[in-house]
């Protein structure tokens, strides 16, 4: 094989590895949905019958939400009194901004700087709700997410999260005991994951939003984690639309800005623009080539060929006539 052509694959090689590499978590995701920790229909007692007595209460009553401020806009008011009045035995407690940095700054002082650092208030709205259920345990549940029913039967799991589709969990709604190693293991990931992605909801998403949660679950779930220490995964059934669904939804997506559009776009256009990413792998390789493989081949061919010598003889046929022939040999 030429050394050019070696080294060409040699580079596709390491250059494919390294991007393998860098998004097999994200792949995983699309074939792991959690089913192996899925909390099933069967396990959680009907809306009139309570709470479940197979599991005790491990998860303490503590419902948590949070805002920029304490002026609620009326949309997200009915969702949070349907919360409020179901649990009216749960303690509430409502995170503003300022009381989410104070928290930070007396309990995490070494993550503070990280805190400050985020470049969109809906990152550190992310963030509190990972180090108050690593600090204080209980049930966060976004402002637009209502409640359908009790949430009892969700106790008696040491950590749970929400399935959404088509891959990945979500950090809406979340519960778990206080110090559960998943959401301990997250606080100390994030400053990792601190990075600018030029596009908002990218950046938001991968370092601090569902995304980012959803590689921190694989990450999680690969360590093998004892009993007692699982992540259970409730799934959309569960989750909306039923008479025993535990949560209703709400308008949302207020972070949302100018790219979500076209993001949403390339979602609903994934299979074009797979085959358009396939198209566009074969002109580049096409161009390497044409200017870099092709002229070292013809160039090392050339090189490697020698010069032919001409003989000329008469010789006479059978037929009696006279006629010049060629003899090529090879020097």
């Amino acid at each position: 094989m030429r050394r050019g052509v070696l080294i060409f694959l040699l580079i596709n090689v390491v250059v494919i590895g390294f991007l393998l590499h860098s998004v097999w978590t994200l792949l995983t995701l699309l074939v792991v949905d959690g089913s192996q920790d899925a909390i099933l229909a069967a396990e959680l007692p009907s809306p009139k019958a309570g709470k479940s007595s197979n599991r005790p209460d491990i998860i303490p009553k503590i419902i948590h939400q949070t805002y920029a401020n304490d002026s609620i806009p009326e949309v997200w008011k009915g969702a949070q009194k349907s919360c409020k009045e179901l649990h009216k035995d749960f303690e509430y407690k409502f995170w503003t901004d300022k009381k989410a940095r104070d928290f930070i700054y007396t309990e995490y002082p070494w993550f503070l700087d990280t805190f400050d650092s985020y470049p969109y208030n809906i990152q550190r709205a992310d963030v509190i709700r990972y180090f108050i259920l690593a600090h204080y345990g209980g049930i966060y549940i976004d402002l637009d997410d209502g409640c359908n029913r009790r949430l009892d039967p969700m106790l008696g799991y040491p950590a749970w999260v929400r399935r959404t589709v088509p891959t990945g969990i979500s950090n809406d709604v979340m519960g778990a005991v206080p110090n559960h190693p998943f959401f301990t293991r997250t606080i100390h990931e994030l400053a990792k994951y601190n990075r600018n992605w030029i596009l908002p909801y990218i950046t938001v998403m991968a370092s601090t939003g569902p995304l980012f949660l959803s590689v921190m679950w694989r990450h999680y779930t690969n360590s093998k984690p004892p009993l007692g220490e699982e992540v259970k995964i409730m799934f959309p059934p569960e989750s909306y639309g039923h008479t025993w669904s535990f949560f209703t939804h709400h308008k949302g997506d207020s972070w949302h800005q100018a790219d979500v559009q076209f993001i949403f776009w390339m979602g609903r256009n994934w299979i074009f623009l797979t085959i358009l990413g396939f198209a566009l792998a074969f002109v580049l390789y096409f161009v390497v080539y044409s200017f870099y493989l092709r002229p070292s081949r013809q160039a090392a061919h050339k090189k490697s060929s020698s010069p032919r010598r001409k003989f000329f003889f008469w010789g006479k046929s059978s037929r009696g006539d006279y006629e010049r022939l060629e003899n090529r040999h090879e020097v």
